[in-house]
């Protein structure tokens, strides 16, 4: 039976959280429906404390911020960008258009298409998050959408250099500096000075989740993506505490909201990393942030055994999954509840975020039960067709389709296959009646 050394807040305390900004985005979003680029306008002064006559980056803004990149940041920023561009390329050359004859004469498929116009949001309100850049905007490229605009927050006042250059590099067809509701608000309403988009996709804090969340079916979203999780299984074979310890405030620091989870087999493996938590938060330079998230959502869970701690994982269902432990693969293989894993002591969650070239917009709050991350197919609609190109075909196809649909009471769709059975297949149905067994039935 697995214990908890440490728990999170209590659920109640979430669903008070989750209320109070269900409340605030609800209001916000009918404000932008109502007042367009005004409600964004105040909303982006009050929240960012960021006004200006155009949101949307100039070609000379833009230029200036890409041109403002050392040769090193260049080029680090280009590997980065190879990598996810590679890994989205291969991921589209494994989604397949279709077409088969399914029976003589009948011809089904399908096509993936892309959908036209994609929003993406880019987190940058505490840290300038560019990697999301090369998440959204390179991926819906090589999915082959015509119209990608991006928005990100203002940083230190001020559009950041590093965000907007890696939006130019990865092929934003608009760039704007605007955060928040306001931001996904815009894109989703659409307003005076910026077009509606098809779908919308990029993490961001628990306001810009529940927005995404709001406003679904009115758009497309990629998935909730609020505040970063992260799930460490460790044991004292595959892992140290002070690594273990690391990769917790590695991704806590995200902010006071993010939580940290350390599940293990071993109660002392367990204590020995909460003991070297406390002393990484003496030093770490961003443990202001850290150490609120750790102490307010970070839990420490020791399991049994491998089999229980697939199923504790699978009940949580994290965005990341880190597993340092002596049999990794046993982890891949048996769960089936994560954003992404990330096998073994040589990788962790800060390259997947950053530079390998995997996704690093992935599900949160369980979510993870349901979908996977973000990747080519989120910006690919795979729709199917149909031809009959026999007499007898069609003749076939109806006849079966009258019947059915005499089952269920449908005359007038019952009707759509009599008329063709009679024409093409050159037999009496009744009107509104359902066609007889003939010798095209297949047994």
């Amino acid at each position: 039976m697995a214990q908890w050394l440490k728990r999170g807040a209590a659920a109640e305390v979430k669903a008070e959280t989750d209320r109070k900004v269900r409340d605030i985005v609800e209001a916000a979003l009918a404000d932008i429906e109502q007042r367009g680029d005004a409600a964004v306008r105040d909303m982006s002064i009050k929240f960012d404390g960021w006004d200006r006559e155009d949101y949307r980056l100039s070609q000379a803004e833009i230029d200036a911020a890409v041109d403002s990149l050392s040769p090193q940041e260049r080029k680090d920023i280009e590997f980065a960008q190879a990598q996810v561009r590679n890994f989205a390329q291969i991921q589209r050359d494994s989604m397949k258009d279709v077409e088969v004859e399914t029976l003589p004469g009948v011809v089904l498929g399908h096509k993936n298409l892309p959908i036209q116009n994609a929003g993406c949001y880019v987190p940058g309100g505490k840290y300038p998050l560019l990697a999301s850049a090369h998440m959204s905007v390179i991926t819906a490229k090589v999915a082959g959408v015509p119209r990608v605009i991006t928005c990100a927050p203002p940083f230190q006042g001020k559009p950041a250099r590093a965000i907007v250059a890696a939006q130019a590099m990865a092929g934003a067809d608009a760039i704007y500096a605007l955060g928040g509701i306001q931001a996904i608000g815009a894109m989703a309403i659409g307003t005076q000075s910026i077009s509606p988009v098809d779908i919308l996709v990029g993490p961001g804090n628990a306001f810009v989740a529940e927005a995404k969340r709001q406003l679904f079916g009115r758009v497309g979203i990629d998935l909730f993506a609020g505040p970063t999780e992260t799930l460490i299984i460790a044991d004292e074979i595959g892992c140290d505490p002070e690594m273990a310890a690391t990769d917790i405030l590695g991704q806590v620091e995200h902010g006071p909201d993010s939580p940290g989870v350390l599940l293990t087999n071993s109660e002392k493996f367990a204590r020995e990393t909460i003991a070297e938590i406390e002393r990484l938060l003496q030093i770490l330079p961003t443990a202001d942030h850290a150490r609120k998230a750790w102490e307010t959502f970070g839990e420490v869970i020791v399991a049994d055994s491998y089999e229980e701690m697939v199923r504790v994982a699978d009940d949580i269902a994290s965005e990341h999954v880190q597993v340092m432990t002596a049999d990794p693969d046993y982890f891949l293989k048996n769960m089936t509840n994560y954003g992404a894993l990330f096998l073994g002591q040589r990788t962790n969650v800060s390259f997947g975020d950053k530079v390998i070239g995997t996704n690093h917009t992935l599900p949160t709050k369980k979510a993870a039960r349901y979908t996977g991350g973000l990747w080519v197919g989120k910006f690919l609609k795979t729709c199917t067709y149909q031809k009959v190109l026999t007499d007898e075909a069609s003749a076939l196809v109806g006849e079966y389709c009258s019947r059915l649909c005499a089952l269920e009471g449908f005359a007038g769709h019952g009707e759509q296959a009599n008329i063709r059975v009679r024409r093409f297949g050159h037999r009496d149905v009744p009107y509104a009646g359902q066609a007889t067994p003939s010798e095209l039935t297949v047994a």
